[in-house]
């Protein structure tokens, strides 16, 4: 949002001597955040000055037209003789009046202007164009001053050409919609200085006549309770737009465009109502405003041709029927609230025009910009809430300023639908700020606060007329209430805590006390925080990178990763007001949101990734109802924490990790080797130990679950309870999602995973091991798993570590089997062991080996 303080001083009485340092600390104070504030002025040093063209030459002989001009500048010049200037716009004549800068200035960007010779000619100084100054982006020729400006050559073009002006820019939150004009702004600013504000809301407008302006229908009163609307006839379609509009507008950030579009954009950063202007012309008929029929199309005014949402709220011409929508429903021709159509717009040659200034449903607005994401000025504002007392004030004004600018004739006619449903009284305990705040506030100053924000407070029991009861149950024992009604232009004054909050901002933040609250003792980070943090660091240390996702899917992702039917995943739970309408529902997996990052990478060039996330799962409960209704005057009691938790779906944390590509590089010192589905077993197996879990509590089986691929999957176990999957993905989702072949997955349920046992220190022996290598061949139905374990449990204490180093398969071993080699570690802590005890050991092994498996020892 950027004003400037000359706008926001025809509507509050600033001190002439306010400095910007003491603007920006009011407006902090009063909780708007002031992105900065700009002195135009400034940003072009040295002389710049208002010139008048005296004689202007052709040059030939150029390919772009070149003009060598001599322009009065009056004696800024140090001379008096008019200066000699070469320029390439054509949009001038002799006796123009335009913005000369002059050797020795500074434009935006550092631009230094000097005296030099170009095409063969001497030219000191340069005729400007508005973008040259900072003023807009219009470069198409330089700045044609109107011709009754005062100021002459020689004249400081700064105050000329709004220069001299400040812009204040400020980020709005949300819930200050309000603040998103000048109107707003001045009265918080009226606040914060002690001085009148004139509301210009307040200005005298006619009201709504028998005969309508123009014929008007609303079908849904919910997304628009009202519409207002008057003709203007004969206006000049010439007519330029005032330079002190023009102005404002480019210091707002806002193109000029034509007079009437103009006067909207203008109204809705002054009233903060936005509005819109049809071609009366081009209207067949009456206006309906609806909900769309799904399939209608509607080309909005940027040129895109949209496909509209039953949700989305329009405004049709009933002349043109809707093969959609029926007879009377007309055609969509306008996005009611975010953008205008094409077929209604204005155009240069438009002299009838209609000016709508309507009140519609924020929520509506809001999520059909998302939806179409056309998140334009006005949805900004509709969608924070607008004062719906403003569209007779709005609609007055703008045909006010474009008769006086364009000529034309008002239609007597306004129409006027108004089902505005007027503010209901907040009942509020007049202490309530005091307990709340911990600062003395007696209930005339809190009545008095309020009464500045525009509120109608009605203090004390007797002169209310709200029921008795529940004014009594709000004031408490001996207490007083107060009936507190919300002007119509703070939408967001819903709840006594939001009256204690505009307490407490206009009253000063600085009269709170800081009082920091004593901290318990610490005792460093939790449990299941070091887990955490130990998971994530040896992940990390082994190559994998850690990203962080929104946990929002889409509908179609379970279908994407081929989940059956009865999978669980596929029960989600679906958010109301999700941020994106194309991602509703939260996840019930971490690889489709890993997944996503996988893809969003490789776009952009990556090809050898591993990726990993922590993060939470939604589980819905079946039984989960409705969340009770809470208010906020009072803390719940233990029966709605439990009803609300009831409600809450289960949301475990999860670990998942992608890999894709090289998981070794191929460089000079050989091949490479690609990432595949034992690097995601071998991250699980990463997981869990860094989580505590001792390796012989882990088992790896091969198994069955989507999305991996069937024969390329294993189930990891702790104590025999499956806690996640890893293995290579399948290559229907691959190609679904439009990831490369051969990507590889795990996740776990961390939660899942049981408490770290307390391990004992190790002994660490002194005495040399003895290492042992033995290759058994069995049939391939036999796991590499199931031999390690057996071999572990049965070579008996001296066996300090076994690791399985190579796999072999031939056909000298016979169909159907394969050999497993082994690399076996024997160590006594008390004594060096002889080869007889460690061949013994391993032979004990091999022999319940060959028991279990039908293990042989390979060449026996």
């Amino acid at each position: 949002m950027r004003i400037t303080l000359s706008w926001l001083r025809e509507y509050v009485d600033l001190p002439a001597d306010v400095a910007p340092a003491d603007l920006e600390r009011a407006l902090i104070e009063l909780g708007l955040e002031v992105e900065s504030i700009v002195d135009p002025s400034t940003t072009v040093t040295g002389p710049l000055v208002v010139g008048e063209v005296r004689e202007v030459e052709e040059l030939t002989g150029f390919k772009k037209p070149i003009r060598f001009c001599r322009v009065d500048v009056g004696g800024a010049n140090g001379t008096g003789e008019p200066q000699e200037i070469v320029c390439g716009a054509t949009n001038f004549a002799p006796g123009d009046r335009v913005v000369v800068v002059l050797p020795g200035a500074v434009l935006p960007g550092n631009f230094a202007i000097g005296a030099r010779r170009t095409y063969g000619r001497p030219s000191n100084g340069m005729i400007c164009s508005a973008r040259e100054l900072g003023l807009g982006d219009d470069h198409a020729g330089i700045m044609v001053l109107p011709a009754d400006t005062v100021a002459k050559p020689g004249d400081d073009a700064r105050p000329v050409i709004g220069l001299d002006d400040v812009v204040v820019e400020l980020e709005v939150t949300p819930d200050r919609g309000y603040a998103l004009s000048v109107r707003g702004i001045a009265r918080e600013l009226s606040h914060a200085f002690g001085v009148p504000f004139r509301d210009p809301g307040l200005a005298p407008a006619p009201g709504a006549t028998a005969e309508p302006a123009y014929p008007i229908e609303i079908r849904d009163p919910a997304g628009c309770d009202r519409f207002t609307a008057r003709l203007v006839r004969g206006v000049d379609p010439a007519a330029p737009t005032p330079d002190w509009m023009s102005r404002r507008l480019t210091a707002a950030g806002i193109r000029s465009i034509s007079l009437p579009v103009d006067i909207t954009n203008y109204l809705m950063v002054e009233l903060g109502n936005p509005m819109h202007v049809f071609d009366a012309d081009r209207l067949a008929g009456a206006l309906v405003i609806r909900r769309a029929v799904p399939g209608e199309r509607l080309t909005t005014l940027d040129g895109v041709a949209r496909t509209l949402d039953a949700e989305d709220l329009v405004i049709c011409d009933a002349g043109l029927p809707s093969p959609l929508a029926g007879d009377g429903a007309g055609t969509p021709i306008s996005l009611a609230g975010v953008m205008g159509g094409e077929s209604s717009e204005v155009r240069p040659g438009t002299t009838n025009v209609l000016f709508e200034a309507a009140h519609f449903d924020p929520v509506t607005v809001g999520r059909g910009a998302r939806r179409h994401r056309l998140f334009s000025e006005g949805a900004k504002r509709w969608e924070r809430g607008v004062d719906p007392a403003l569209p007779l004030v709005a609609l007055n004004r703008a045909v006010e300023l474009l008769t006086r600018y364009a000529g034309g004739t008002a239609g007597d006619g306004i129409t006027d639908l108004n089902q505005v449903h007027p503010r209901t009284p907040v009942i509020m305990p007049a202490d309530l700020p005091s307990r709340l705040v911990g600062v003395d506030y007696p209930p005339a100053r809190v009545a008095a606060l309020l009464e500045q924000v525009g509120c109608h407070v009605a203090v004390g029991l007797d002169r209310l007329t709200e029921d008795p009861g529940t004014l009594a149950e709000a004031a408490g024992a001996g207490g007083t209430a107060l009936a507190v009604t919300p002007p119509t232009w703070r939408s967001d004054l819903t709840d006594p805590a939001d009256l204690v909050e505009e307490v407490v901002r206009l009253d000063g933040y600085a009269t709170v006390p800081a009082v920091l609250p004593l901290a318990p003792p610490g005792r460093g980070l939790t449990v299941d925080q070091r887990r955490r943090r130990a998971v994530a660091r040896a992940l990390a240390e082994n190559g994998y990178i850690e990203v962080l996702s929104y946990p929002f899917v889409a509908p179609g992702l379970s279908d994407a990763l081929g989940l059956p039917a009865d999978d669980p995943r596929r029960r989600a739970v679906r958010l109301a007001n999700p941020l994106a309408d194309t991602e509703p529902l939260l996840r019930t997996t971490l690889l489709g949101t890993l997944l996503g990052a996988l893809r969003r990478n490789l776009g952009r060039g990556h090809r050898d990734l591993a990726l990993f996330e922590m993060g939470t799962v939604f589980e819905p409960r079946p039984d989960a109802g409705r969340p009770p209704a809470m208010g906020v005057a009072d803390r719940p009691t233990d029966a709605e924490f439990a009803a609300a938790d009831a409600s809450v779906p289960h949301q475990p944390r999860h670990v998942a990790v992608v890999l894709a590509g090289q998981a070794e590089p191929a460089g000079w010192w050989g091949e490479g080797r690609p990432a595949g589905w034992a690097d995601a077993v071998e991250a699980a197996r990463i997981t869990v130990a860094a989580a505590g879990i001792p390796a012989d509590r882990i088992v790896v089986r091969a198994s069955e679950r989507a999305p991996w691929h069937p024969g390329r999957c294993a189930e990891l176990r702790v104590d025999d309870v499956v806690v996640g999957y890893a293995g290579e993905l399948h290559p229907r989702m691959l190609t679904a999602l439009e990831l490369p072949r051969r990507v590889s997955a795990m996740e776990l349920d961390f939660d899942a995973l049981p408490a770290a046992p307390v391990v004992p220190a190790p002994r660490v022996s002194g005495f040399p091991p003895a290492l042992i290598d033995v290759a058994l061949v069995v049939g391939e139905e036999v796991s590499a798993e199931e031999l390690r374990r057996t071999l572990a449990d049965s070579a008996g204490d001296l066996l300090e570590s076994i690791r399985l180093f190579d796999v072999y398969t031939s056909p000298q071993l016979g169909a159907g089997r394969r050999s497993l080699a082994f690399n076996l570690v024997f160590r006594a802590p008390d004594r060096t062991l002889t080869a007889e005890e460690a061949v013994a050991a391993r032979d004990a092994a091999v022999a319940v080996a060959a028991e279990r498996h039908g293990a042989v020892l390979r060449g026996a």
